[in-house]
């Protein structure tokens, strides 16, 4: 679910992170914006995975590899290890298990890479208030047509990965504005962006 083919602000916040010729998988790839992005900027080797007829059309077309089916089926095909890097790029709340999903992507890649919207964003909280659903740039549906099944706050995912053996090895949050927000990330954060690891067996 990686958007269009204008390029996202978490484009580059993901692309610092991925080492040249690396090997990166991108789940609900849309059009293959992130993964040509990557192509250009990393000389990647990226594949996606996308369920949608246009979307997978539209990566052939922008000459992107890819896989067409469910994430969370496809998953399980691939090997152990097949890939340097798995990005779930803002399709996290999306996904029916993410534990399993967030699972699969460690077994899958030597490190994961997720962006979700924060639903701890205070626009999100003042709609909350006011008895509605949020509606925004990054959750830009109604409560009856979304796709988002578990929204949730930066502090619910670090608890989520601290209670599964997920290691946090760096965050970035943004604001509507691209910006890097570092005071009161869960309040003023509006989108947030993980790279992690399965943390070390304990002796």
């Amino acid at each position: 679910m990686t958007g269009s083919g204008v390029q996202r602000s978490d484009f580059a916040a993901i692309a610092n992170w991925i080492k040249p010729e690396a090997r990166v998988l991108d789940l609900g790839c849309a059009d293959g914006s992130l993964l040509r992005y990557l192509a250009e900027q990393r000389a990647s080797i990226g594949y996606g995975v996308e369920i949608d007829d246009e979307r997978v059309l539209a990566c052939v077309k922008n000459g992107v590899n890819v896989i067409q089916g469910d994430i969370e089926r496809q998953l399980g095909e691939f090997a152990d290890a097949s890939f340097d890097y798995v990005v779930l790029s803002q399709t996290l709340q999306a996904v029916r298990s993410s534990e399993r999903v967030v699972r699969e992507m460690l077994r899958v890649g030597r490190e994961g890479i997720v962006t979700f919207p924060n639903f701890g964003y205070w626009r999100n909280r003042l709609h909350v208030l006011s008895g509605h659903m949020p509606v925004s740039d990054n959750i830009p549906f109604e409560w009856y047509d979304t796709p988002n099944i578990h929204l949730c706050t930066i502090t619910d995912f670090e608890d989520f990965c601290g209670a599964r053996g997920v290691r946090i090895l760096e965050r970035i949050v943004i604001n509507n504005h691209g910006m890097t927000v570092n005071l009161l990330p869960n309040l003023l954060g509006s989108l947030a962006i993980y790279r992690f690891e399965r943390a070390p067996a304990k002796v």
